[in-house]
């Protein structure tokens, strides 16, 4: 009789936690959904937009104005993706208008040719709904921690059509090797129901066409081999973005004035890499190199570079998508060196370095399910692991923390975590 009143207590307890989740998921997903797919049709019309008229990229400068004006109004100076990250960590409390200010910054970034990409707006943005609609609806500390991970996996869905990796990846992106497990069931619920929200307004998910190569010893060294690279390739570009965004504000410490010299030099600098090429997300560039292996050798570097100024200078996007640019390039042009089709280089290149760069192994491995339909499966998730293993104990994210090494199957207490930073800096 005990057992069974102790099965009963259980039961109702865990139906009451299944509908609060279930009940919050479904605004959760239907307002990521909507204002993820407003965002995705914004970007992809200013992009339009750019390409048609390329003089927008002189107006770059005065854009970033704007958005240092808009950061200042809203009171949202410094704040972003390491703040939403930090909301999952200790509950530290994210603006509601962090939002408008992300959302309005990235798409003057984007219309006037900053190199950014979207992916890091989209988090910003749905953890800071999910923190705030959890505060509304006067959630528990840790329950509203559970509806900022929802808001990060709904937005990210809604925006790249890729729900399973978009939960995994807020429930994992915050501390390596620690997974808010009980975030899963409202984070995907969210992430499906925004996933179906983008369908229905006409957005296509993201896929690839990818071939790839027979799995046998051969092509697995290979892969390992090229997963090897990525991981040095993937700690260029932290290493970049990181000494940029120290840099340039001790040499122009006025924002005003670092964000229009910091226009000016990407006007600059796309003129002399290619105008067009490496402004904005750069898609075009990453389908042609996965899906007709195109890509030339130096544009890897020229991202990297170009990414790292426009965001060091003050302009807003993200880095995921200028990641993907980076493998995808690289590993295109690396691949056949290796005897790798350039094409499907391109693919572990792409999945391989956001995994080194985001420190989230498992859902770079359901990225690349999701991205390329299973094609490859076995062997992008080799190239992750190796890029994983190898990319060091730091990523694009400051506020990430290391519970587990990577490297050795022990936990990394504080002092150690910080010995092993300083050692890698």
């Amino acid at each position: 009789m005990n057992d069974f009143d102790t099965f009963w207590h259980e039961a109702k307890a865990a139906l009451r936690v299944a509908l609060q989740w279930f009940f919050l998921a479904v605004p959760m997903g239907l307002l990521c959904g909507f204002l993820g797919t407003l965002f995705h049709l914004a970007v992809e019309h200013a992009t339009e937009l750019r390409a048609a008229q390329p003089w927008l990229l002189f107006l770059l400068p005065v854009a970033g104005l704007l958005i240092t004006a808009l950061y200042k109004v809203t009171k949202c100076e410094g704040v972003g993706t390491n703040n939403v990250i930090r909301a999952v960590q200790s509950g530290e409390p994210v603006s509601i208008l962090l939002v408008p200010a992300i959302f309005l910054g990235t798409v003057l970034t984007h219309l006037c040719g900053g190199s950014a990409g979207r992916e890091g707006a989209a988090l910003q943005m749905g953890g800071s709904i999910g923190w705030n609609l959890g505060t509304l609806l006067r959630l528990t500390d840790h329950d509203r921690r559970t509806a900022t991970i929802s808001g990060m996996a709904a937005f990210f869905s809604a925006l790249f059509g890729t729900p399973l990796a978009a939960a995994c990846f807020a429930m994992m992106v915050e501390d390596v090797g620690l997974t808010f497990t009980a975030a899963f069931v409202p984070a995907f619920t969210s992430a499906l129901i925004a996933y179906g929200c983008s369908l229905a307004f006409g957005i296509a998910p993201t896929h690839f066409a990818l071939t790839a190569p027979e799995l046998n010893v051969r092509t697995a060294l290979l892969v390992i081999l090229l997963g090897v690279a990525c991981a040095a390739v993937s700690r260029l570009f932290c290493y970049t973005l990181h000494f940029m965004e120290h840099t340039v504000p001790k040499l122009l410490p006025n924002p005003w004035v670092r964000v229009f010299a910091g226009g000016v030099l990407v006007i600059g600098f796309s003129y002399l890499f290619g105008v067009g090429r490496y402004n904005g997300a750069g898609m075009g560039v990453i389908v042609a190199a996965v899906e007709q292996g195109q890509a030339l050798p130096w544009d890897f570097l020229c991202k990297i570079f170009l990414t790292a100024l426009t965001l060091a200078c003050g302009f807003k996007g993200g880095e995921v998508v200028p990641s993907f640019f980076v493998g995808a390039t690289f590993g295109c042009v690396v691949g056949p060196l290796l005897g790798l089709p350039a094409g499907f280089a391109a693919a572990v290149g792409l999945v391989s370095i956001f995994c080194g760069a985001t420190n989230v192994l498992i859902p770079s491995i359901l990225l690349g399910f999701e991205l390329f339909s299973g094609a490859g499966l076995e062997l992008i998730a080799l190239g992750c692991g190796i890029c994983f293993m190898l990319s060091g104990h730091h990523g694009l994210y400051s506020s990430q923390t290391f519970v587990t090494n990577k490297l050795r199957s022990e936990y990394m207490s504080h002092k150690w975590r910080v010995k092993v930073k300083k050692e890698e800096a």
